[in-house]
């Protein structure tokens, strides 16, 4: 009975950890289709004066900002996740190797 409980409550953690990485794709996804759009439109007409260059190295440049925080919010969840599991592992001894 014990070791159902404790398969549920793994299976109920990776449940939650695979909802919020879904949640974060989904958002920066979103934004890699909003932010370099509405980007190039509000600096050809604002910031450019209708220069059409400018605008898209600042749509590309506002795209490549978001793919790396993206990486770097992947890359920090990932090593937050590690920690997690190295916390409540308990220490291997001998006759585990």
């Amino acid at each position: 009975m014990s070791e159902q409980v404790a398969a549920a409550k793994i299976v109920e953690r990776q449940a939650e950890q695979q909802g919020g990485v879904l949640g974060k794709l989904l958002i920066f996804a979103l934004s890699l289709g909003i932010v370099p759009i509405s980007s190039y439109f509000l600096s050809r007409d604002y910031l450019w004066d209708g220069n059409t260059i400018f605008a898209a190295i600042t749509a590309v440049v506002a795209a490549n900002v978001v793919l790396v925080a993206y990486i770097i919010e992947s890359l920090r969840e990932e090593s937050r996740m590690k920690t997690k599991e190295k916390g409540k592992q308990p220490a291997e001894s001998k006759k585990d190797r």
